[in-house]
């Protein structure tokens, strides 16, 4: 790595602390309903809207719930959630701010859609500049981004309520907890948020698409599809293209700023443009790069400090923050450093081509010349160790190990600092089990935070922690085995391998980002990547939530001599090596097929 890429990431993660340490205290008082702190101040200002909402919705504030309603609640919500953006996209040709006249985006699409922005995955077969009005885009994408988003601080912010409260049958109100996280926490960040980015140069408008002519006419290769819309493919299995060429470039426009802070900020990731925040209008400048990924971690590791303040024992919250953060150090150094190195194929001419061989300026294919290796492989990173589908950089054109590490980042189970609220409460579920496993070597009774970890907690922690791989690995098979999974691969062998294992492995985790390469926008991926995102969100949740209740309702054991410490070294240690044993129990088999035998195979390359 070089000077610039380690100061670049030693400031990443200053500015990281220095804004989420104070958010966490803030998140606490909002979500608590404390009258004290920069929380009190907002409830004072906003608490008039807030009574409205109840009042509207007619919900009683001071009414608290069980976990089965309270799982019910949240299932019930992301349903309707679901069903509304399905219906504003099989209805947009008819609805208003739609100055393109797009119109009613397929069914398939539509249903994967529907369930990609509701699970906060916002995987996109399309491009969202030539499929989705404005109207779809805001009232649909971005209120989800918003809920979707606030669905996964609330499941957190319950689960910390159940290890915090005992002998307790509720674990709050779901409809009062959504509600907080949307209107204290995520608007007002996201209004100063949007504000920056226009004026970093990001647009923000509904005008219609000017048609500007270039000062070069663009020749370009444009791939031949089939009747069913797959690439051609010649004998060799090579996509067949023909000749193109085009004098004028439309100019997409659209209401983005809006959207693109709520994407970032909520660990969403679907943007209004195909490239994503690899495109000039969604991400301008370095500066903009930087807050980008800032706003990725930010809510994810502000949860941490807010576990720390409700459990009463801020030590608590810091040990979960380092253990992610290590994790991420690693993962971000490996990035970084295998695309510097670049493909020792392409090295200089006189120079060894051995796997030791260093490609000149490192692998800048697929990457943007205004951010650059160091920033683009760091954006990597941090995308996919949270549950972000956010990207920068053609993640398709990663060196096989740079491949890797966003593979792998996900199959840990986004808990590497994660989602908005689903990175806390997958790390929590590891944290039962790394006290479990420790129980077990010293023949004691698990605890953690002086609750006794039983066997219908262990029940819960085991289905929340294998129903993703099950989901990832189930679908990855059955696109391998089926002539419509292997029709949209268009890199066949290890890579192929790669580009599918990475669709289904970021969709069931909720992710979103694409590996690109492999042609999703068909019915058959449509549909089992909408299966994968919607049992890879709530089999994890509903679990979850029944630990919440669960250790919501035991008595708070007094610390003894004997009580394993959750706060030290050790435990951080621990929780790494249980994080990292799980994930590679899960996936080894399935990476040594996509990324790790490319990279074997790639000094021997021809």
């Amino acid at each position: 790595m070089t000077l610039h890429a380690w100061t670049l990431l030693i400031l990443y993660l200053a500015v990281l602390l220095a804004l989420s340490y104070p958010l966490g205290s803030y998140l606490a008082q909002c979500m608590e309903g404390l009258p004290t702190g920069a929380g009190g101040a907002a409830r004072r200002v906003l608490a008039p809207v807030e009574a409205g909402i109840y009042r509207l919705c007619g919900v009683r504030a001071d009414e608290e719930m069980a976990w089965p309603r309270y799982t019910l609640a949240i299932l019930l919500f992301s349903a309707l959630g679901a069903l509304a953006v399905y219906a504003l996209q099989r209805l947009q040709a008819w609805l208003p701010l739609n100055p393109q006249a797009f119109g009613n985006v397929t069914p398939d699409s539509s249903f994967n859609t529907a369930v990609s922005f509701v699970t906060n995955t916002n995987w996109q077969g399309y491009a969202g500049e030539s499929t989705m009005s404005y109207l779809t885009q805001m009232l649909g994408l971005a209120v989800q981004n918003f809920l979707s988003a606030a669905t996964g601080i609330v499941v957190a912010i319950a689960l910390i309520r159940g290890i915090a409260r005992h002998s307790m049958a509720s674990i709050g109100n779901a409809w009062v907890d959504l509600t907080r996280a949307t209107l204290y926490l995520l608007l007002p960040i996201c209004l100063l948020y949007a504000v920056f980015l226009v004026g970093q140069g990001v647009i923000q408008n509904f005008s219609s698409y000017p048609d500007v002519h270039t000062l070069e006419v663009t020749q370009y290769q444009n791939p031949k599809l089939d009747a069913a819309g797959q690439p051609i493919k010649d004998a060799q299995g090579n996509p067949v293209t023909e000749a193109a060429q085009t004098p004028t470039q439309t100019l997409p426009m659209g209401p983005v700023a809006s959207q693109e802070a709520i994407k970032m900020l909520g660990t969403n990731g679907g943007g209004p443009f195909n490239a994503n925040s690899a495109h000039p209008f969604e991400n301008p400048t370095p500066l903009s790069n930087f807050a980008q990924m800032v706003s990725i971690f930010l809510i994810p590791a502000a949860l941490c400090f807010a576990f720390g303040r409700m459990v009463g024992d801020q030590r608590q919250g810091w040990a979960i923050f380092v253990a992610m953060a290590v994790l991420f150090v690693i993962s971000a150094v490996v990035a970084i450093g295998v695309e510097q190195h670049g493909n020792p194929l392409l090295a200089p001419l006189g120079v060894d081509q051995s796997a030791t061989a260093t490609q000149a300026g490192g692998n800048m294919e697929g990457k943007e010349a205004r951010f650059g290796i160091a920033d683009s492989a760091l954006f990597v990173a941090i995308t996919t160790a949270a549950s972000c589908g956010a990207v920068n950089a053609m993640h398709d054109s990663l060196m096989p190990m740079g491949g890797f590490i966003p593979l792998w980042n996900m199959m840990l189970g986004e808990v590497v600092f994660g989602g908005v609220g689903s990175g806390l409460y997958g790390m929590l579920v590891f944290a039962l089990m790394a006290v479990f496993i420790a129980g077990l070597m010293i023949g004691r009774t698990p605890e953690y935070l002086g609750k006794k970890i039983e066997s219908f907690d262990m029940k819960m922690v085991s289905v929340a922690i294998l129903a993703t791989p099950l989901f990832v690995l189930a679908c990855t098979s059955i696109a391998v085995l089926s002539p419509d999974g292997r029709a949209g691969v268009a890199n066949p062998g290890p890579h192929g391998f790669s580009e599918i294992l990475y669709a289904f492995t970021s969709s069931a985790n909720n992710n979103g980002s694409a590996f690109a390469g492999l042609s999703a926008n068909t019915p058959f991926y449509n549909v089992l990547t909408a299966v994968a995102m919607w049992f890879g969100r709530f089999a994890v949740i509903v679990p979850v939530l029944g630990i919440a209740g669960s250790l919501a309702a035991k008595k708070r054991l007094a610390a003894t001599a004997g009580t394993m410490p959750t706060h030290g070294p050790l435990f951080v240690v621990l929780l790494i090596g249980t994080v990292v044993l799980v994930g590679a129990l899960n996936y080894v088999p399935a990476l040594a097929l996509g990324p790790v035998v490319e990279h074997l195979m790639l000094p021997h390359a021809n």
